[in-house]
């Protein structure tokens, strides 16, 4: 490629950098910290290439960054000798986006949260942000091992196209060259880069350097020199002494590797020796990300290999139930050339990811026991964002399933949230056998469910469970300190010591005296009841479905339906309350089918089901108004 060519961009590309330069006014100076830790990603992966082909170190082994600007020119510029690119990767990484995010980062930009541009590094898209302050943005390129004539010079004023050619560059790396546009000054003085690289980019590992300045007397004016110094400290912060580094220092690395706005909820900071030496600095956020849900999404933990960076977003360093943990891990006994795959099978990194889970749920834990109430209520916002996605560890970890279980929330019939599994058994009745819970689609319909009467009626706290993983999450979960989990909802209802004798020898007298409307009743709903019996459990209401211990849930078959799976049929029981001045109306009615079928279709509506003919229910109510 010897002439200039020019290429379109690729049509999300447009949209973004339209967005940019047209929406995004605060924080400017994130546009520097981006680029400098492309920079550094581009020299961290030289260094991770060269482990097995050190010529592409060529003649310049030490690895830097370096910023500079024209006064004159108008033009800050941002250069690496890291592992530079070839014309097809500049054309293929700054003239399209692969990344799956650009849709919500388009959408986030177009929201209430338009104007933050902190959320360009969050979408992978940190390039573009140079157009904050640019009208016109040049990128001076060879990749490392390519001839000095296979430069490339890719150039754009961040419109509709941009332009390729050609050029010799003498050196390996990249230079990234910002036009600055009218009233964009403030970048071109000397404190006022070194101030933002110190804020945003100190803990980088390699040099970034900027030309010296000094107060010259006679001219009366700061001037700069041809020599250059580090202005950062170029030392990996996880690898200094706790004691030196600020509260301030760990949020703002935070912020560097997570691209949030926020500072994080609470940090671990540990060296940990034994079978395995690593080094971990661990992070949980105040916020969900906007891909928590996505259980593809690649983990946010860096694996460093004695400081060398090896691979962002190590997901076997970390559960996925974990996956909105941040952080840095950078271990001293792992081989430097690791893969994904030995990742994947090594037994050091085994030993890390049990002893990484092991402190954050300590963190957690610290945060849920804790006697401080702020840190308490830390947790509260924790769980209201996270307690989803924790849920998914107790089926996935079972080491840890005892604790896990100790961090769960729930709302019950007590508390609308906040609930602890310790709580619950703290409130718990002198003779009672079980923890009982509902599930149900959402915090009315389980409050309003007739299945809870007797449970209200004799003071009884039931954990009211809405959340979709939660039935996943029962399946294995049967137990808290010794206590068994029981469904409101499924078999018969025994309390046990909690019921007296005088009512169980009521509830059987009535099955006795009620067994004609019984069979009469299990005639009528053939097709849809497995059995009709007599119930111990209501109170108020004339009828209620349950369905019989191992059966699926109502609410379980629904959740698989939604998602386009089939789920088992099997009937549910049909319980009556023996007591109730409709059931009695039973006996004897004229349309007693009718009657049957419209009790048993409220009996599903209360329990938050669908009905499959929901006319044929219109219509026998009508009729039995007009009747």
């Amino acid at each position: 490629m010897t002439q200039k060519q020019t290429h379109a961009f690729q049509a999300e590309v447009k949209q973004i950098l339209h967005l940019v330069t047209h929406s995004l006014y605060s924080n400017k100076e994130i546009f520097l910290r981006e680029l400098v830790s492309n920079a550094s990603d581009a020299c961290d992966k030289l260094r991770f290439e060269a482990l097995d082909h050190a010529e592409l170190f060529e003649d310049t082994p030490n690895l830097e960054v370096r910023v500079s600007f024209d006064e004159a020119a108008r033009t800050v510029t941002i250069s690496d000798n890291g592992i530079g690119m070839s014309a097809e990767e500049a054309i293929a990484h700054l003239g399209t986006i692969a990344k799956s995010g650009t849709r919500e980062f388009m959408a986030k930009l177009e929201g209430d949260q338009k104007k933050d541009a902190n959320l360009i590094g969050q979408f992978g898209v940190g390039f573009y942000s140079g157009f904050i302050v640019a009208d016109r943005i040049t990128v001076e390129t060879r990749r490392a091992g390519l001839k000095a004539e296979e430069g490339v010079r890719w150039t754009s004023e961040g419109t509709g196209d941009y332009e390729v050619e050609t050029i010799t560059k003498a050196g390996r790396g990249t230079d990234v060259i910002l036009h600055l546009r009218e009233g964009e000054d403030e970048f071109l003085k000397t404190w006022r880069l070194k101030s933002v690289i110190s804020k945003y980019s100190d803990h980088i590992s390699l040099p970034i350097l900027m030309k010296k300045e000094e107060w010259d007397a006679e001219a009366a004016k700061q001037v700069v020199k041809d020599e250059w110094e580090s202005v950062n400290k170029a030392s990996a912060l996880w690898s200094r002494s706790k004691s030196e580094i600020t509260q301030e220092q760990y949020d703002e690395f935070y912020k560097q590797i997570s691209y949030d706005t926020e500072a994080p909820l609470a940090h671990t900071h540990n060296r940990v020796e034994g079978r395995s030496e690593y080094t971990q600095l661990l992070y949980i956020p105040k916020k969900a990300p906007f891909d928590l849900w996505n259980r593809d999404k690649r983990g946010g933990v860096k694996l460093y290999v004695k400081r060398v960076f090896i691979m962002d977003d190590a997901e076997a360093l970390m559960p996925v139930y974990l996956r909105f943990v941040k952080g840095v891990i950078d271990s001293a006994d792992l081989p430097l050339n690791v893969s994904r795959e030995l990742l994947q099978e090594s037994r050091d990194v085994k030993a890390i990811r049990e002893g990484s889970t092991k402190r954050v749920l300590g963190m957690l834990e610290s945060l849920a026991d804790s006697e401080d109430v702020a840190d308490r209520a830390k947790y509260a916002d924790f769980w209201k964002d996270f307690g989803q996605v924790l849920k998914e560890g107790i089926g996935e970890d079972h080491q840890n399933q005892e604790r896990l279980a100790k961090l769960l929330r729930f709302a019950s019939t007590q508390a609308d949230e906040g609930v602890s599994l310790a709580d619950y058994l703290k409130r718990a009745k002198e003779d009672q056998e079980a923890i009982y819970y509902i599930t149900a689609d959402s915090l009315s319909a389980a409050k309003n469910s007739p299945q809870l009467e007797i449970f209200r009626k004799k003071g009884i706290e039931v954990l009211l469970l809405t959340d979709r993983v939660d039935e996943w999450m029962l399946s294995h979960l049967f137990e808290f300190e010794g206590k068994p989990l029981q469904s409101v909802a499924k078999g018969a209802i025994d309390l046990g010591k909690l019921q007296d004798e005088e009512e169980k020898k009521k509830a059987e007298e009535a099955a006795e005296t009620f067994k004609p409307l019984l069979d009469r009743l299990k005639e009528a709903l053939k097709a849809r009841a497995k059995d009709v019996r007599v119930s111990t459990r209501l109170v108020d209401s004339p009828a209620c479905i349950v369905v019989e211990e191992g059966d699926m849930s109502g609410h379980l078959a629904r959740l698989l339906k939604q998602a386009g799976q089939a789920a088992p049929t099997s009937l549910p029981t049909l319980e009556i309350n023996a007591e109730h001045a409709l059931i009695k109306k039973l006996d004897g009615a004229a349309q007693f089918d009718d009657l049957a079928q419209v009790i048993f279709d409220q009996a599903v509506l209360a329990e938050g089901g669908h009905l499959e003919d929901p006319a044929a229910y219109v219509r026998r109510v009508n009729a039995m108004l007009l009747g």
